[in-house]
């Protein structure tokens, strides 16, 4: 809540903090905030930037176009602060840029001494934290939390009541319509969600429901400035995927776990999801439809972009990463086999100096810590390389074993994507396709309707059963040439994960090599002596 920061900041003024950085993206509102506390604490305000230099808040406008020439480098202004016996406080944009200068960082250290015995404040507002090391003991940071539902609920009225006034209209927005865009706003500034309100209703012409990719796409920009974090637009959806009814039914409870409803209600955020199972049986098409149906962006974390030759790198790309993706929540954050993501973190200290295992831990800290609505989907086809760490209760809410689909839902995989390609399921027997395609995962079933079509487009002839069935059989799956690491990954998860469908396991044929075929009808049989 914006409110929380406000009132830590009031307290840090009043305890006499000398200099306090405020990491905010949001000038205007930090301004704003402090403008408010030093009414209240009868103190001046002053800002600073280096192309106005010193000015004070609330100055008329055409005070403000003129720089003050005296006070535009920072060592000149910092004195000035010193030598101020004003009772005041003294906001500096973007000092950070100035750290290198031993002038600026000096006459910060002796400003910190100073301003502890007198009544000014210096705050430097900067929207990413850069603390040189000389100045860690005398730096208070305070993080300034992005607008809360209240705000972004005010400035939605704002919006549509210019917009009517302006226009002689009279849009309104329904109140479950309401929740879930202030939901999808969440997580922008002030700034970018007026900015999206407004092209949401040039392009709309209202604000409903329909218009939730809209707002979203907002979002998206951040994710792709992050450098971080992909993006996905996530257009599946559960009814997409064949079988997983017990996954399917555990998702749609948590659905509605995001709005204010439900917080009332006290349920917190579901935390995320373990998905481990078999190669192409639908775990990343899973992520993008809890994504598509839940209404909320989808970010791929990639861990091997984190990874950087500069010591401490890795670790703060990681705690980038975790502060783009809590700064667009609600969202999903997608973990692709994050086994082999993991795999070297018990080696680490003797082959990367322990960076592996020090990401690792940040990240692992992050899921049992987070309060954030940042749903994890991670997903691993192996258990071999999994850190313990991760399968421990608390971090994520679940566990699911995705196995291979049964008769049924391997049914229900082949209407799927025949429906997908055009093709009327009711025209092929789906009943026999699925008995040929006993121990094929969902993605090599739909490679076996592709091979079809290629087939079939070739003889320019319709695709049908006859071909369908011909392009199976011709198919080896993966759970015969790798039926011993998938039976040993079965054998594990029974009783240790929750089985994501009711429907029994399929069987695994083991391949069989030709034997020597012998024609002994000629022969005469052998007589036993005795």
């Amino acid at each position: 809540m914006a409110q929380k920061s406000i009132q830590e900041l009031e307290v840090l003024l009043r305890a006499r903090y000398p200099v306090i950085y405020v990491v905010s993206w949001e000038e205007g509102r930090v301004e704003e905030a402090l403008a408010q506390i030093a009414r209240r604490r009868e103190k001046k305000l002053y800002l600073w930037s280096i192309a106005r230099g010193l000015q004070q808040y609330g100055s008329p406008v055409e005070g403000k176009r003129r720089a003050d020439e005296r006070t535009t480098d920072p060592p000149v202004a910092l004195d000035h602060v010193l030598e101020s016996m004003e009772n005041a406080i003294y906001v500096f944009r973007d000092l950070h840029q100035f750290f290198n200068s031993p002038a600026v960082t000096r006459r910060i250290r002796e400003l910190a001494s100073y301003l502890k015995n007198s009544y000014k404040t210096l705050v430097i507002i900067g929207p990413t934290l850069q603390v040189p090391t000389e100045l860690q003991k005398d730096v208070t940071v305070v993080e300034f939390d992005l607008p809360d539902r209240e705000e972004l609920n005010s400035l939605l009225d704002r919006t549509l009541s210019e917009v009517n006034e302006s226009t002689g209209r009279e849009l309104s927005v329904a109140p479950e319509a309401r929740d879930r865009i202030l939901g999808a706003a969440s997580g922008l500034t002030l700034n970018e969600a007026e900015n999206v309100f407004a092209k949401t209703l040039v392009i709309s012409g209202r604000l409903s429901e329909e218009d939730l990719p809209i707002i979203l796409s907002e979002k998206e920009q951040t994710i792709r400035k992050s450098g971080l974090l992909e993006y996905y637009h996530a257009d599946t959806n559960l009814a997409q995927i064949g079988g997983m009814d017990v996954l399917k039914d555990w998702l749609s409870k948590r659905s509605v776990a995001f709005d204010s409803e439900a917080a009332k209600f006290g349920l917190p955020a579901p935390k995320g999801v373990l998905l481990i199972g078999v190669q192409g049986c639908g775990k990343s098409l899973t992520a993008k439809a809890i994504a598509g149906v839940w209404g909320l962006p989808l970010l791929r974390l990639d861990v091997g972009r984190l990874f950087n030759s500069l010591v401490g790198s890795s670790e703060e790309n990681m705690r980038t990463a975790i502060r783009v993706a809590e700064s667009v929540a609600p969202a999903v954050l997608w973990v692709d086999e994050i086994e082999k993501s993991m795999a070297g973190s018990q080696s680490s200290g003797s082959t990367d100096g322990g960076t592996s295992a020090r990401v690792l831990s940040g990240f692992l800290t992050w899921l049992q810590e987070k309060t954030a609505p940042v749903f994890v989907v991670a997903t691993a086809n192996s258990i071999d390389q999994l850190p313990p760490e991760l399968l421990r209760r608390g971090r994520l809410d679940e566990t699911f074993f995705v196995d291979l689909p049964d008769a049924t839902e391997r049914r229900e995989i082949f209407q799927i994507h025949l429906q997908k390609r055009g093709r009327d399921s009711t025209c092929f027997d789906v009943i026999a396709l699925a008995e040929a395609a006993e121990g094929y995962s969902g993605a090599e079933i739909e490679q076996c309707i592709i091979a079809g079509l290629f087939e079939a487009y070739s003889a320019k002839r319709p695709l049908s059963t006859e071909i369908l069935l011909r392009c199976t059989r011709d198919s080896v799956p993966l759970s015969r040439t790798m039926k011993e690491p998938i039976d040993r990954l079965r054998e594990w998860a029974d009783g240790r994960a929750r089985r994501a469908s009711t429907g029994e396991a399929p069987r695994i044929q083991a391949l069989v090599s030709g034997g020597r075929k012998l024609e002994m009808d000629h022969l005469d049989p052998i007589e036993k002596e005795g």
